[in-house]
């Protein structure tokens, strides 16, 4: 029912159908949609955010990039003598200061909402903390550039981007902890179990994909892979200098070869007992 927005919002528009199936399935995405309530609309509409436990991970982005972008613009407008970057670069620092204090006064909500085990418990403080000196140094390098007008010169501006340098690499450091919380830990995460069926799909105008490697029961030797047949030479018989030789009647020979390409591959050859 809801394919058309999908594909529309989130890529994948080469569905087929061209535009004017496009808008039909829009046009009839809207004639769902008005007939919903306000919640099936908004989980509709944003199905990832509705299914989030809190909003600390939809905000935690913001500061993110605000602080990153403001101390990259301000240390280039440093350097080069740019003083109209350097205003941009106050700018974005006014918003990443704001934005961590949202992002921070989240991240303690989620503390107390979320479960988590011990093991990741030292984690998540480590992960307060960082983002606690995050917040201070902003609050403080922009109430600095806010008294200077904007403009910070001399040893005072060296010192105010080493300081802002610091705040950025704390940041990455408590952005990694919080990573680390999410992907390794699972941390208001709610998995889905796969099952081995749903590995196998596949896209229009592809080729069907297997994944079953990833469960591992693939043998070794296709693992997904298209191995070709490495040339074989000719084998070599490992005898000594010896006159020919007959086979009895009764006795089986057996040959090992060598193959000079894999040395760990070897064939058996067992000849059947023969007259000669």
């Amino acid at each position: 029912m809801f394919n058309s927005l999908t594909f529309m919002v989130h890529g994948g528009a080469d569905h087929g159908g061209g535009i004017a199936a496009a808008i039909g399935g829009l046009l009839s995405f809207l004639e769902k949609l008005a007939g919903m309530g306000p919640p099936e609309i908004f989980s509709t509409v944003l199905p990832g955010i509705a299914t989030m436990q809190n909003i600390h991970p939809l905000l935690v982005h913001f500061p993110i990039a605000f602080l990153s972008a403001f101390f990259a613009l301000d240390l280039i407008g440093s350097l080069a003598k740019k003083p109209n970057w350097r205003a941009v670069a106050s700018g974005l620092l006014y918003l990443g200061a704001v934005a961590s204090i949202f992002t921070a006064t989240a991240g303690f909500i989620a503390a107390d909402s979320v479960p988590h085990g011990g093991n990741v418990h030292q984690v998540m403080e480590n992960h307060e903390h960082f983002g606690i000196a995050v917040v201070i140094f902003a609050l403080s390098l922009a109430g600095w550039r806010a008294l200077k007008g904007g403009v910070i010169e001399g040893v005072a501006n060296t010192l105010f981007l080493i300081l802002a340098a610091v705040m950025c690499g704390l940041m990455v450091l408590g952005a990694d902890l919080g990573g680390l919380m999410v992907y390794h830990y699972g941390v208001a995460v709610s998995a889905v179990p796969v099952s081995e069926e749903a590995l196998m799909h596949h896209h229009d105008g592809e080729e069907l994909h297997d994944h079953e490697h990833e469960l591992g029961t693939v043998p070794e030797e296709t693992h997904g892979h298209n191995h070709e047949p490495a040339p074989v030479s000719e084998p070599t018989h490992d005898h000594e200098a010896e006159p020919a030789h007959t086979h009895a009647p009764s006795a089986e020979h057996t040959h090992n070869h060598d193959h000079a390409h894999d040395p760990s591959h070897q064939h058996n050859h067992a000849h059947p007992e023969t007259g000669q």
